[in-house]
């Protein structure tokens, strides 16, 4: 029967080599490259928040000066309203008369001047 047993040669077999750690200064790069993606996607975050809230601080501008022009349109209709009551003829001469006294000139009164002679 065969066995399996070292075999008493000559050859000695060579001491292993103990192993060499792992060097530290790779290890700190992954470390420190991945510390930079981390802080950039933090930088990136950040720009992406802060536009958000200047986007948002305009749009309650806009919605505030959006009230405020509609405010303003109806207190422009409101105005051109009493400027049209205000500039009604029959309303001023009712007014001459009741207040100054005053009569529309006879046909006689009046005369027209000829200002091209």
């Amino acid at each position: 029967m065969a066995s399996w047993a070292p075999a008493a040669s000559s050859e000695v077999a060579a001491p292993r080599r103990a192993a060499r750690p792992r060097s530290r200064p790779r290890q700190r790069i992954r470390i420190a490259g991945g510390a930079a993606w981390i802080a950039a996607a933090a930088v990136l975050l950040a720009g992406v928040v802060a536009l958000n809230v200047a986007v948002l601080r305009l749009n309650l501008r806009m919605d505030g000066l959006g009230h405020e022009q509609t405010r303003l349109r109806a207190q422009n209709a409101a105005l051109a309203s009493q400027l049209s009551s205000a500039a009604d003829s029959l309303k001023i001469e009712a007014a001459a008369r009741r207040e100054l006294g005053l009569q529309p000139a006879q046909s006689d009164q009046i005369h027209y001047l000829d200002l091209g002679k």
